[in-house]
């Protein structure tokens, strides 16, 4: 687990789909994590590109299954900062509900089919002692 911004991350290498790494990251006491600015997307981003020794695609906790276009935290906190990529979240063929990172060229946001596998990263708030 990698502190950033006064909550652990980690990044989970085993590919699969949006709900079974919820699952696996609920399992740990976390949630697929959240992203609330840009200075934590960075670090995630090198929490991967550490681990991975690239930049992966990689689930976010960011999810629109229970309402289209409306995007919302697994965890359950609102989605003020968005790092979409251009023309995106496009839902091709109306049923893309779940978020990756580090898509395209410009490592930023896409929405995809939620039964697609990908590596993933876990978020949970620190414990106080």
């Amino acid at each position: 687990w990698t502190r950033i911004n006064g909550r652990c991350f980690r990044y989970v290498a085993r590919s699969m789909t949006w709900a079974n790494a919820e699952k696996n990251c609920l399992s740990m006491g976390a949630n697929l994590a959240s992203v609330r600015n840009a200075y934590e997307y960075r670090r995630v981003q090198a929490l991967v590109r550490a681990a991975s020794r690239k930049s992966r695609e990689a689930w976010l906790g960011g999810s629109d299954a229970q309402q289209e276009r409306t995007w919302l935290w697994s965890d359950g906190s609102p989605m003020r900062y968005t790092n979409w990529c251009r023309g995106q979240p496009d839902n091709a063929r109306r049923s893309q509900h779940c978020l990756q990172m580090n898509w395209s060229g410009a490592k930023c946001w896409d929405d995809l089919w939620c039964n697609h596998s990908r590596p993933f990263v876990c978020a949970k708030r620190l414990r106080r002692r």
